[in-house]
């Protein structure tokens, strides 16, 4: 059980990229869980997946340290979600309904969260190089959160001075 939910019911066999292709599925679920019950929804999944994460990926790799497997994806998802929530939080706090989650919200949280998921910046770079199991979760919810800010750092710029 802990393997499926490291590679995230089978997400983690797509190739190539397959960090890639687990950050996209991410947002498509993402996406339907926010719609199903907005922020909250997608907030208790974050929770739950990063927990699970930990647990699995921590029971995969109990005798098998420094290794970090490309198909261990659900950190890939777990950190996605953590930078969807950020635009989910904007738009429920303004009230717009379930339904609505506009294009530019997602479409920057994914590109913020491969930019820092590879390029791993200060701390994102520091979690990586743990190389444990931790460090395998810990380098992508450091990139979910750099994304989230990142994504709503770019709102602010769009709708602030932009448009103006």
């Amino acid at each position: 059980m802990t393997r499926l939910w490291a590679i995230f019911f089978g997400l983690g066999l797509l190739r190539p990229a397959p960090g890639t292709w687990a950050s996209a599925g991410a947002v498509v679920l993402g996406l339907g869980l926010h719609r199903l019950g907005h922020f909250p929804l997608l907030l208790g999944a974050t929770l739950a997946v990063t927990a699970i994460g930990f647990w699995a990926v921590g029971a995969q790799l109990a005798n098998r340290p420094g290794e970090d497997p490309s198909e261990f994806v659900i950190d890939e998802v777990a950190g996605q979600w953590l930078a969807l929530l950020f635009p989910s939080a904007g738009f429920w706090l303004m009230g717009l309904e379930a339904s609505r989650f506009p294009w530019p919200g997602w479409v920057a949280a994914f590109v913020f969260f491969r930019l820092f998921d590879i390029w791993k910046p200060s701390i994102i770079g520091r979690a990586d190089r743990r190389h444990d199991a931790a460090g395998v979760m810990l380098d992508d919810l450091w990139a979910g959160a750099f994304a989230g800010i990142a994504t709503l750092l770019a709102a602010g710029l769009y709708h602030g001075i932009m448009l103006k």
